[in-house]
Formats: structure tokens, C-alpha cells, sequence
């Protein structure tokens, strides 16, 4: 099921600095969530397993059942949303997986996934969205009028753009240490760009969904492209120093716009 995958010069390099011991392991079958028994297996090639643990209580009922899993006892690695590399802290050393749907995937998009995942775990912060909204998660579902499965999406997109905020740094700096990855990470932005000019006004005239506007906006923010109002309210310093408090009153400013009510929608 797992192989370890072998590293190029600067992978390896940014592995050593970023998160030291990570194991990088192709996975031989796509994925959300890993089977439970599939989960268990990782035991032969770590040292240990500590689950984080998620309080059942910031699940609202309705949501999808990849959360409330999540909140349960299970040992639970991934989610829907994760795209084609996942990482996991919950084991030591910890993980990054490469699934098999980038089979085909140019081996510099790849590589720079695989980067950014390193980054990631060696920031620190939460695996999943519900680490970082905790008890907020609720109060995000009451401030818009999504329904659950949305409320979902636009979740893992605010988080990304939390966590972009914090990896652009990072790759901006690669210029001259790691070009070929900084490359791959501006590349990325400017395929965005053209989709972001008309986003604002497509949400208005309901040619796109809102939280398939954020997940775009959101990307966006962590390649350190110019987005849209609302969304260029989350692109600001005020993000990071309020986390999910201030995505929740920017969602409930948001919909109170979208929903016809005074006021801006920026936080």
C-alpha cells in the first residue's frame, strides 16, 4: 500500500530544513479518508501513533459524515478536499502521501505539492480545518446560508487561505536557493489569474457558486495573487492574528451583503 519515494537534491534539502524525518510515501490507491485497517497498517512504518483528538461538540449534526468521523474516536487520516498529496502529523515521524491521481502530473508540479506539504507540516498548525475553527465551526455554519456540504468547502478554503498566508513566505524566498520549485509555485498563481477578473461579479449574478468562488479566491492568497472583494478582506494581517474569529465575522459580513443586508463585505 505504501512506498517510500525517493527524494530529488532539493526536496530532500527542503525536507531537512522544513520538517526533519518526514517520511514521504507514495500511496499505491487513491483516497479521502484512509480505510481504518489501511491507517492502522502505517504502524509498521512508524514508531508510533497519537490521533488527534477533536471534540465532537464543534460537529454540528447536519455536517458531512467525513467530520463527524473525524471527531470520532477512529484513527482518521485525510479528508475529502485534500487533493493529490496529504500530510499527517499524527504519526512520528510524520507523513506526507502521495496519491496516485498525480500519475501523469508534470514532476515539477509534483514536486512543489510535495514541497508545500513539507512546509506545512513543519508550520506547526492544524491537519484539518476543524483543528483550526474548533468550537468556530459552528458559529461559520450559522453565519452563512450554505448548506452543510458548502459550508464544508468554504471552510477548507478559508483555512487554505490561513495557512497560505503563512507557506508564501516560504516560497517567495525560493528565487535563488530553490528556482525551479518558486517556478512551479508562480506558474501556479498566474493559471489563477484569469479566473479571478469576473469572480465577484459572477457570485453576484450567480454564474458561480460561492464557496467554488473562495476556494479559487483562496488558492489565490497563497500564491500571493491580487484576489476579489470580499475575499481580498482575508488577505490581510488581520488573518493571521484573529484565525477563525475573523473568518467568521468575515463570512457573516459576506453573507449579510449577499443576502441584500447594509454593510461591506470586508472584516
Amino acid at each position: 500500500m505504501f512506498e517510500q519515494r525517493p527524494l530529488s537534491g532539493a526536496l530532500g534539502e527542503l525536507r531537512d530544513e522544513h520538517a526533519p524525518e518526514t517520511l514521504v510515501l507514495d500511496v499505491e490507491r487513491d483516497f479521502e479518508t484512509l480505510p481504518s485497517a489501511v491507517a492502522e497498517s502505517l504502524l509498521a512504518v512508524v514508531d508510533a501513533v497519537d490521533p488527534t483528538d477533536y471534540d465532537e461538540s464543534w460537529v454540528p449534526d447536519d455536517a458531512p459524515e467525513s467530520l463527524h468521523r473525524l471527531a470520532g474516536e477512529e484513527f482518521t487520516v485525510g479528508a475529502p478536499g485534500d487533493g493529490g498529496v496529504a500530510w499527517t502529523r499524527q504519526t512520528d515521524p510524520p507523513i506526507v502521501f502521495v496519491k496516485p491521481r498525480l500519475g501523469g502530473s508534470p514532476a515539477g508540479f509534483v514536486d512543489f505539492l510535495v514541497a508545500e506539504a513539507l512546509v506545512e507540516v513543519g508550520l506547526g498548525g492544524p491537519e484539518h480545518f476543524l483543528g483550526f475553527f474548533a468550537e468556530e465551526y459552528r458559529s461559520l455554519a450559522d453565519a452563512t446560508s450554505l448548506g452543510s456540504a458548502d459550508t464544508y468547502q468554504l471552510a477548507a478554503a478559508l483555512f487554505a487561505a490561513y495557512t497560505g498566508r503563512s507557506t508564501r513566505p516560504v516560497f517567495a524566498g525560493w528565487t535563488d536557493t530553490v528556482p525551479e520549485l518558486h517556478a512551479e509555485w508562480v506558474d501556479a498563481g498566474e493559471r489563477l489569474e484569469p479566473r479571478l477578473g469576473d469572480l465577484s461579479r459572477d457570485v453576484a449574478l450567480g454564474r458561480t457558486a460561492f464557496p467554488d468562488a473562495a476556494e479559487l479566491a483562496c488558492s489565490a492568497i497563497k500564491h500571493d495573487v491580487e484576489v476579489p472583494t470580499p475575499f481580498d478582506a482575508l488577505d490581510t494581517a488581520a488573518y493571521d492574528q484573529y484565525g477563525a474569529p475573523f473568518a467568521v465575522q468575515w463570512a457573516e459580513k459576506t453573507f449579510d451583503a449577499l443576502d441584500g443586508d447594509d454593510g461591506d463585505t470586508g472584516a
